[in-house]
């Protein structure tokens, strides 16, 4: 098997990316409807998908670690078939345990697709060439994320707002796209993800799973031995307790400055498509700000500027205010991950850039558990504006953690001390 070079690696990469994400796509603009118009509260909803980040919390280091040890394609691959049986049995989930079941799920395949993809472009580009550009290999998988949510939101909208069978309610209808899609997404891993594996069979497998504590200890000593990383893991905690406001609670704010659900769930699907093309320019066009600035001043600004729209959002009375605040949190959404991933991933090097990546989505997931109980109990207490308001606060006050990665110093790539060998 020949090596792949830079380039090949991040055309792969961007595919997988696309084919990864559009399912998502299809999935957010009903999300939250679904499990309502199935009789659940939103509170109910709330504790329900919460289990997901819970179980990412539980799952996430382990399952970087996995990756790490037994290579980034079968992880994926496990991750997809786990994937499709969530998707299938979320076409008939009609209560509370049923959909308990599809986000634990949900949680274990995120926790097994947090950090493989991104981690195995990165280690082929760099592999291929000591020097190559990384940083615009992220940006541009960020603009096709925009990009495939975008078309998948779009799709979504119009299959809702088009209710074309009978037998399947029109909120009902994205899922089983979904599911096919993710049918693809798997099919396209196995064909274009190689990995050089030299050992392989049981004995090497058993082998792979044993060094699975090394990889996370590996990981674990990168946070003990750098401030930068430190606080990049921290910004993450607020940023996915903060996301709730604008990723899950958009459309329930929609419905209510419309007064009609239905409506507000037939507008999310061409309003979430303009949201991801927002994030998708954002990510294509951070660069030339991050060169101009320095990335971590930029991602300082972000920040701010993300907790503005999603106060935004709660303070205008209107549909168009706050349609018009969600695009521009997305726009500024979509420039803030590659600025983020850059600056982590610059901060290692060795065989650990997986379990890092998903010890920074390790806390994410379950922040984001903890904004979902939190931001839907002070929805239902108090009011949507209130919780929207709090969410904007957990955002902005994230902001100077970015200022920790100035200097030459900060952008030395720390390598974890090498484990014992293990006895024979």
């Amino acid at each position: 098997m020949s090596a792949l070079t830079a380039v090949q690696a991040r055309r792969r990469f961007l595919c997988l990316v696309a084919l990864r994400w559009l399912p998502v796509g299809l999935m957010i603009p009903v999300i939250v409807l679904l499990p309502l118009e199935r009789g659940l509260t939103l509170a109910q909803y709330g504790s329900a998908a919460a289990l997901q980040g819970l179980v990412v919390l539980l799952l996430e280091l382990p399952t970087g670690g996995l990756s790490d040890a037994i290579g980034r394609r079968p992880v994926l691959l496990l991750a997809g078939v786990l994937a499709i049986i969530s998707l299938a049995l979320l076409t008939v989930a009609d209560s509370v345990l049923l959909f308990v079941v599809v986000y634990g799920l949900q949680g274990v395949y995120r926790a097994l697709d947090s950090g493989p993809l991104e981690a195995w472009y990165v280690d082929q580009a760099l592999a291929a060439d000591e020097h190559a550009d990384i940083e615009t290999g992220l940006s541009r998988s960020g603009a096709v994320l925009g990009v495939a949510i975008g078309l998948g939101a779009l799709g979504s909208g119009g299959l809702v707002a088009l209710d074309p069978f009978a037998g399947v309610t029109a909120l009902s209808l994205p899922v089983y796209v979904a599911l096919g899609l993710q049918v693809v997404s798997l099919a396209a891993v196995a064909l274009l993800m190689t990995e050089r594996r030299p050992h392989r069979g049981l004995a090497a497998l058993a082998g792979s799973v044993r060094g699975v504590p090394a990889a996370v200890g590996g990981a674990l000593s990168l946070l003990r031995r750098s401030r930068v990383i430190v606080a990049l893991i921290a910004v993450e905690l607020f940023w996915g307790f903060g996301m709730v406001a604008f990723e899950s609670l958009m459309p329930v704010r929609l419905a209510e400055v419309l007064g009609d659900p239905g409506r507000a769930s037939a507008l999310m699907g061409p309003v979430g498509s303009v949201a991801w093309l927002a994030s998708a320019l954002g990510a294509a066009l951070i660069p030339l700000l991050a060169r101009r600035i320095g990335a971590p001043w930029t991602g300082f600004v972000l920040r701010l500027l993300q907790g503005a729209t999603v106060a935004g959002m709660a303070l205008f009375a209107g549909p168009v205010g706050v349609i018009a605040a969600f695009l521009v949190c997305y726009t500024v959404h979509g420039a803030s991950s590659p600025v983020h991933m850059g600056l982590l991933h610059r901060q290692v090097d060795g065989p650990y850039r997986a379990s890092l990546i998903s010890l920074n989505s390790m806390v994410g997931q379950p922040a984001g558990a903890i904004g979902l109980v939190t931001l839907t109990a002070v929805a239902s207490a108090v009011s949507l504006p209130v919780a929207l308001l709090v969410g904007a606060g957990v955002i902005a006050v994230a902001a100077p953690l970015y200022l920790v990665a100035r200097g030459p110093a900060a952008v030395t790539p720390v390598t974890p001390a090498p484990e014992p060998a293990p006895a024979p």
